[in-house]
């Protein structure tokens, strides 16, 4: 029986290039939608992947990435929905933001971060359902779960990252699909450099590959469907 496939959006760094070496430690095959295809670094280079043009926020990104992966392998057994974007977007700024400015923010953070994945599952579950073990992982936050801080565009669409997450739990559950929300606090990646953090404390992009790489490997039978990470004490998660 051949390997089986994981594709990976937004694979080339941090989380991303993280799951991809986990899963490869545990016998996958992985294939990787990179918006930059020629900047896969030495160690993701090793793993052989499929490497595949996909920028999230073309509509039409998602069916070409499937079908490359189809054509490649003929099957695929998880789909990590990694690739989303962080920028600002709060309900009352300090300097507030001309309309369309704000409007073009949240535009996009929909488009990143709900409406992409969105595509991408939606167009992998065919080939999910028949693997009879399909796993969906959504790289959601604990932004997904809780609002703390003031960026409420990013709240609302990690929010929306969880439900998405439980809907392909729902729609593909008879033929073996399972689905988690992965929703971790402050990870050390390049998305957080903005903030004043002890980046030695705070969750390392290997952690939720090793996270991530435990929970699609668990039987049908054993459906993690979120998993809250922390770096801090927070009362409730």
């Amino acid at each position: 029986m051949s390997a089986p496939v994981a594709m990976i959006s937004g694979g080339n760094r941090g989380i991303g290039a993280a799951i991809a070496q986990a899963l490869h430690a545990h016998g996958y095959r992985v294939a990787l939608g990179l918006r930059r295809p020629g900047s896969l670094p030495p160690e993701l280079a090793a793993l052989d992947p499929l490497v595949v043009p996909y920028d999230a926020a073309d509509t039409g990104a998602a069916r070409t990435f499937v079908t490359a992966v189809e054509n490649r392998f003929g099957r695929i057994d998880a789909l990590i929905n990694n690739a989303g974007t962080g920028e600002p977007l709060e309900l009352m700024p300090e300097t507030p933001q001309p309309d369309d400015e704000m409007e073009e923010v949240l535009d996009h953070l929909l488009n990143i971060n709900v409406k992409a994945p969105f595509r991408l599952t939606r167009a992998a579950l065919p080939a999910l359902c028949r693997s009879g073990r399909g796993r969906v992982i959504v790289l959601a936050s604990l932004s997904g779960k809780r609002v703390l801080g003031l960026n409420a565009g990013y709240q609302m669409t990690k929010h929306a990252a969880v439900a998405l997450s439980h809907a392909a739990r729902r729609a593909g559950w008879d033929k073996g699909v399972r689905a988690c929300a992965i929703c971790p606090g402050f990870t050390a990646t390049d998305m957080t450099l903005r903030h004043d953090l002890p980046r030695e404390e705070i969750t390392q992009p290997e952690d939720l590959g090793r996270l991530v790489a435990e929970i699609v490997t668990l039987p049908n039978s054993a459906s993690v469907s979120e998993l809250a990470v922390n770096w801090r004490y927070e009362p409730g998660l």
